[in-house]
Parts: C-alpha cells; sequence; structure tokens
C-alpha cells in the first residue's frame, strides 16, 4: 500500500500564506510642506486624521517640517503621488543627507523612500528605509507604527522569521492593536517558526475578532492545533466549519485532511466518498488526496481504482503520473479477488517512471510468480539498470533457467 505523510496532506491545503498586504501611508495625509495658513493668520482646513493607535504607549512628538525645507520636501511628495519612484528615491535620499533636516523631515524621507522601493521590488532597501523611519521617530503614531508593521510584514515575507516576530511584539507591545488582520500576521510567523502552542490562541484570537475570517485563517488554525499535539481540536474545529458549510467543498477537503491528520481513516473516506460520488472533485491535488486516504485504508482498492481511472479518463491525473500509477496497480494487485493482469500493465507504466529501479523489481517478482519469466527477466535487467538496494534478487530472476 502507499504510505502518506499526513502532515504533508495538510500542509497541502493550507494557503500558504497569511500576511497580506503591505500598508501604504498617504504621503500628503502625513505633512505639509509648510504651515502656510498659520502664518498668514488662517485657520487650518484640513481635519485631522483619524488616529488609527488610540492606545498607543508612545508619545508623539511635536515636530514639524522645517520651513527651509518645504521645496525639497513637496518634490518628494510630488514624486511619490505622481508614482514616479525613482525621483521620490532620490529626493528622499537628498533630504537624508541634509543636516538641516530635522526628525521629521527625515522621517518622512525615509517612509516614503520605503514606499517607493518596496513599489520597484526592492525588499532590502524598503527594510533599510523602514529602520529610519524608526530611528529618526519624528512620525505621528500613524506614520510610525504603519511603517513598523510594514517592517514586520516584509521581514516575514523575506523569511527573516525571528526579527519579523520581534517587530510585531514590538508592534503589538506599543499599540496595543487588537486588529485581526494584523494578528493572524504574528500567528502566521509563530506557526513557520513552529511555535505551535503560541500560535494557537494568537490565531485564534483574530478568528474570534475578525467579522468574516478568511478560509485560510481557519485552516492555519487547524493545523497549528494539529502540530500542537491537539488533533482532537483540530478535527472538532473542521467539523464545525464543514457543517457549517456543508456546501462547501474546500471545507469538506479540509475535514478530511483533518481526519487524515488524526489517522481517522474511516471518516476521511466517507467524506471522500461525498465528494467524489457527487462529482465534485475537479482538481488534481482533489484527486490525489482521494486515492492516498483511500489507499490508506483497509479494504479501499475498488475505491482508489475508481477514483484513479476516473481521474485519468477525464484527464484530471496525467498518464505520466507516477504516484497515480503506482497506486492504481498496487491497488489492483491487492484487490479481492485480485486483478493481476492490470497491475502488471500499472507497473508496466509506473517503473519507467520512477527514480530508481525499485519499482522494476517488483513487476519483476509479480511477472515472476505469474511465470512469465521472459518478462520477468527483462524488468529485473532494467532494475538493475536504475539502481536497487537488493541486487541479489534481481540476478536471481536473470539467472533462472
Amino acid at each position: 500500500m502507499i504510505f502518506r505523510n499526513h502532515k504533508q496532506a495538510v500542509l497541502s491545503v493550507l494557503i500558504a500564506t497569511a500576511i497580506g498586504g503591505v500598508v501604504v501611508t498617504d504621503a500628503v495625509a502625513q505633512t505639509r510642506s509648510t504651515d502656510r495658513s498659520d502664518r498668514r493668520g488662517g485657520k487650518k482646513d484640513q481635519a485631522k486624521a483619524e488616529a488609527l493607535y488610540p492606545q498607543a504607549t508612545r508619545a508623539e512628538p511635536d515636530i514639524k517640517a522645517s520651513p527651509k525645507l518645504g521645496k525639497q520636501l513637496q518634490k518628494m511628495i510630488d514624486s511619490y503621488n505622481d508614482q514616479k519612484f525613482p525621483e521620490t528615491l532620490s529626493a528622499a535620499n537628498e533630504i537624508l543627507a541634509n543636516s538641516a533636516a530635522n526628525a521629521y523631515d527625515k522621517s518622512l524621507a525615509a517612509q516614503l523612500a520605503s514606499q517607493a522601493a518596496y513599489n520597484t521590488d526592492d525588499n532590502a532597501s524598503a527594510k533599510k528605509y523602514l529602520q529610519q523611519v524608526l530611528e529618526f521617530n519624528g512620525l505621528d503614531n500613524n506614520g510610525h507604527f504603519q511603517s513598523m508593521l510594514m517592517l514586520g510584514q516584509l521581514q516575514i515575507q523575506d523569511d527573516q522569521l525571528a526579527e519579523g516576530l520581534a517587530t510585531l511584539d514590538k508592534y503589538f507591545a506599543e499599540t496595543k492593536s487588537t486588529k485581526p488582520e494584523e494578528l493572524i500576521i504574528k500567528g502566521q510567523a509563530l506557526y513557520q517558526l513552529e511555535r505551535y502552542p503560541e500560535a494557537v490562541p494568537v490565531i485564534q484570537q483574530a478568528i474570534a475578532g475578525a467579522t468574516e475570517p478568511k478560509d485560510n485563517w481557519n485552516q492555519l488554525l487547524m493545523a497549528a492545533l494539529s502540530e500542537s499535539g491537539q488533533s482532537g481540536e483540530a478535527v472538532k474545529q473542521a467539523e464545525a466549519l464543514a457543517a457549517k458549510n456543508p456546501a462547501d467543498k474546500k471545507a469538506q477537503m479540509n475535514l478530511a485532511s483533518m481526519y487524515l491528520q488524526a489517522d481517522q481513516m474511516d471518516k476521511a473516506g466517507a467524506v471522500m466518498d461525498k465528494l467524489f460520488k457527487g462529482g465534485q472533485l475537479t482538481e488534481e491535488r482533489e484527486y490525489k488526496q482521494a486515492y492516498s486516504i483511500y489507499a490508506n485504508s483497509d479494504k479501499k482498492e475498488a475505491e482508489v481504482i475508481a477514483v484513479i481511472n476516473d481521474g485519468l479518463q477525464k484527464g484530471i491525473l496525467k498518464p505520466d503520473d507516477y504516484q497515480a500509477q503506482l497506486a492504481l496497480a498496487q491497488a489492483y494487485y491487492y484487490s479481492e479477488p485480485a486483478q493481476t493482469d492490470k497491475a502488471i500493465e500499472a507497473w508496466q507504466k509506473a517503473a519507467p517512471l520512477s527514480k530508481d529501479g525499485e519499482t522494476y523489481l517488483n513487476l519483476a517478482r509479480v511477472l515472476h510468480s505469474e511465470g512469465r519469466i521472459p518478462e520477468a527477466k527483462t524488468a529485473a535487467q532494467q532494475a538493475l539498470a536504475k539502481g536497487v538496494k537488493n541486487q541479489a534478487d534481481a540476478k536471481k530472476i536473470i539467472n533462472l533457467k
């Protein structure tokens, strides 16, 4: 029979990342090059931006743009808003190198430079500029903490998981944010660091706080529960989602995966039966998951054969798919009664696709047991040519009289 890594089966349906789009702040909302209305005695007509972090522990700096740098700042802002990112970077670097620039000027320059770098796919530079935003510490809380969040996201995106998690921990400690879309980023980082017990409550908090949690959040929670040794809870979570959405194929596939992870093969098979008989399997990975579950269950050879042949007939499974042909061969061979000729036919298709000669050797053994000696010798020779661990068995078949 085929033996599958159940963890891989679960992760195969886990949407790989929980990280959303990077926060991009509005440069115009962050600053005005000069406070001309105040100098003219007029009143400010610009509404103050909504405070995104009302619980923040950081005291906002009382620093305004330097009047002397007004034109340079406005030039930088205009180029950014016009999406002229090379010009934005050039203007920002000039401000960062200007000894007359204050903390606010440099913070804003670094912030817009980070956005320009990100928009030109230069994550390394974007992270460098974001670090400078935090070091200069001149922006209001909105700009400062959005930059911190973006830094954490990019670090995680670039597999700097420990650094990204440290940045996020600082972000949550200083902002007191409980926004689900931000918590899930931390949960994903903890999961990737294999800190599963820590990931679970963070992901649960994100899901509980969301009006409509995304499917991949629930999948991430189930995977974290399973990896932390809470397979029972993972199954309960999957069952609840499947019961809530009986017509949702994805929820049903997730349930089958959780049963697979918990070694509840009969239940996993029952879910796949409904999906297969209902004509809901439409993708290669779904067929693979179905026949793998059946192959790891007792006396399900007929189901393996039905699923694989259906997938091959519909062109969803490919004739040169080694695992499918191998599973088909084994199912035919171990079915009751055995369908040896069909098993041999499938093994003959699988053997050339194998990375070594072991499948050829199994084919040779079966051919030998069926009295098809010339064919058995040929298969044994092909096994030796591709490489096998037990050369003695192959040579014994080759030397048959």
